[in-house]
């Protein structure tokens, strides 16, 4: 397995229908909002949590951040979580970065008895925001029992959705933080899996309606270098007149005018780029219909197409 040496940047839109992508839970649980603008937000660590547990669940792989219940039915603390692995510091750090893929990753602090370790993550995601000005919509239905002993009458359910909401992430893999945490190209072809198919796979109530529907993944010759914010350059264009009123992937399309030319500007620094586009996913580039893994090899950059 051979270690990371090089920067990365990735970009990852995914969409939700009916449903509450982030709730927050200081605000009864409604979904995260920009209340100056309504744009929709959703944390890095919901989709951080989003990879841990498609990892840990379906590609049974050990993370260290997960919820273990003891026998006695109390829940694991960090410190005890930390001792599973070691007796000392150095014996716990060593066996949690050999063992658990997520410290890798995102590193993490690992608390121990009389000391700690910290490990910086070299993937690191900003704040997820829509892409358009998101409606949030109040739901409210009734339970399936009684309120109290004696009612007669059910308890009340109530939650806020949203409608439909686009929202994208950007992030990039530090190839400085990596050689720290000994995180591998291995490990980074299990990131991009997590992305895509841990949102796919994310089933609840909640997320259901949660779909992956754009990866890219940027790989530099450089080291110490990245274009930065690639995912300014894709541009939700509608012709709905309130933003709030999209459905739906037959709304809009994605304008990439933007994306495309800082990908032309920094070609011969670029090795590569691996990318999975959603077929129903509308993109266009100067106003017309284009395939984006085909748009990017007409600037002379190799296109990888993921096939998730």
């Amino acid at each position: 397995m051979s270690n990371l040496t090089k920067r990365s940047e990735l970009v990852f839109l995914y969409d939700i229908k009916d449903a509450n992508p982030n709730g927050d839970p200081l605000d009864g649980n409604k979904p995260r909002m920009d209340e100056e603008t309504g744009i929709n937000l959703v944390t890095d660590v919901r989709l951080k949590r989003t990879i841990r547990d498609y990892l840990h669940d379906y590609k049974g792989l050990e993370i260290f951040v997960r919820e273990i219940v003891k026998e006695n039915g109390t829940i694991q603390s960090g410190k005890e979580r930390s001792m599973d692995f070691g007796k000392d510091a150095k014996e716990v750090a060593k066996n949690v970065l050999e063992q658990c893929i997520d410290v890798r990753l995102f590193g993490a602090t690992i608390p121990l008895p009389n000391d700690s370790v910290t490990f910086t993550g070299p993937v690191q995601f900003n704040i997820g925001r829509s892409l358009h000005r998101v409606e949030l919509t109040y739901i409210k239905g009734t339970g399936a029992f009684a309120s109290g002993e004696s009612s007669k009458q059910k308890t009340f359910r109530e939650e806020y959705v949203v409608p439909y909401s686009l929202i994208g992430f950007y992030g990039i893999i530090n190839e400085n933080a990596a050689k720290h945490t000994k995180m591998t190209e291995q490990d980074a072809e299990l990131l991009l899996d997590g992305i895509w198919n841990g949102t796919k796979n994310l089933i609840s109530r909640s997320k259901m309606g949660q779909l992956p529907r754009l990866l890219m993944k940027v790989d530099y010759k450089e080291e110490n270098y990245h274009i930065g914010d690639l995912l300014s350059g894709i541009k939700l264009v509608t012709g709905k007149t309130d933003e709030r009123e999209i459905r739906g992937l037959n709304d809009f399309t994605l304008e990439i005018n933007g994306l495309m030319s800082k990908l032309t500007k920094n070609s011969e620094i670029i090795t590569g780029i691996k990318v999975q586009a959603d077929d129903e996913l509308q993109i266009q580039l100067n106003e017309k219909p284009v395939d984006l893994a085909k748009a990017i090899s007409d600037i002379g950059i190799l296109a990888e197409v993921l096939k998730y």
